[in-house]
């Protein structure tokens, strides 16, 4: 359903060189450059600079680039609902934030397809600026995402309030206060969550309102998994900042201690977030009823 020479646009852009995407396409290196030409002269543009080492796009070929990713995602989207139809199947892929509470939001969807056995759910784990990419380019069908989104022709609706903490090893020296303050941070090693993550910014911008910088805390390790920066904690090798409901079944099991810092409120939201012509309104509405039940 996507024009042919889009197609091997994208392959070179995700192969990153011409050489390349002749062989993933089974073409020769001639007629992937005969297709990018093609394209060039049909919307008097050029797609890449020239005389440059790597293909670096100009920015009328970024603008390309979009465009023909949502092209992408629109009609790979439209094959899979029409094999759906003929299978009577319902498929969804969803996007999900790390920190949003894996085993939680995996438990809901597991639920909601043994009621549904008809229906095939995908998770997506990203950060929320590439899920966002994701859904604005169809590629997703919704996404539950920490922190507030706003994003153009699409619909958030609050799924749950969460909050940080900082969670340590049952065997560390603090396991037994109540809280922790933000002095006594200070003096331990961090293991977070890299800078463009949901929680990390939220930490940050706490911080800012405490007259506060992170430049001013032992920040040891920063990492995207969020088991394993449990596992490190766990281990008594660092503590580390994160929602409480990414480490609820461990701190309740008493594998981890989640302790508030004292005067920071770090209240943050869970949205679901959905295009404006998203058509199965009724699915969410059970998601966040299931949701509700597991939440304790």
């Amino acid at each position: 359903m996507i024009d042919p020479k889009l197609k091997t646009l994208l392959c070179v852009i995700k192969e990153g060189s011409y050489t390349k995407a002749a062989d993933v396409l089974a073409l020769s290196q001639p007629a992937v450059s005969y297709h990018v030409r093609q394209l060039e002269d049909e919307l008097g543009i050029k797609i890449f600079y020239r005389n440059q080492k790597k293909l670096t796009l100009t920015p009328e070929g970024e603008v390309l680039i979009k465009f023909a990713r949502r092209l992408e995602a629109i009609s790979d989207s439209a094959r899979r609902a029409l094999s759906d139809v003929k299978q009577q199947l319902r498929h969804f892929t969803v996007g999900i934030t790390p920190s949003c509470g894996e085993a939680l939001i995996g438990r809901v969807f597991s639920s909601y397809c043994g009621a549904h056995p008809h229906t095939n759910i995908s998770i997506v784990t990203d950060t929320m600026d590439q899920l966002c990419d994701r859904l604005g380019s169809y590629e997703l069908d919704f996404a539950i995402v920490d922190g507030s989104v706003s994003l153009k022709h699409c619909h958030t609706e609050l799924l749950d309030l969460d909050y940080l903490c900082v969670v340590m090893s049952p065997k560390h020296p603090l396991a037994r206060r109540t809280a922790i303050t933000l002095e006594e941070l200070k003096a331990e090693s961090l293991i977070l969550r890299r800078e463009d993550a949901g929680t990390r910014r939220l930490f940050e911008s706490s911080l800012t309102g405490h007259m506060e910088n992170i430049r001013n805390f032992d920040v040891r390790l920063e990492m995207d998994n969020i088991n394993a920066i449990k596992e490190l904690v766990a281990a008594n090798l660092g503590v580390t900042i994160i929602a409480h409901s990414a480490c609820r079944e461990e701190a309740a099991d008493g594998r981890l201690v989640a302790l508030p810092v004292e005067g920071m409120r770090m209240v943050r939201e869970i949205n679901v977030v959905y295009q404006d012509d998203f058509n199965h309104p009724e699915v969410l509405e059970e998601i966040r009823r299931i949701y509700q039940g597991f939440r304790p």
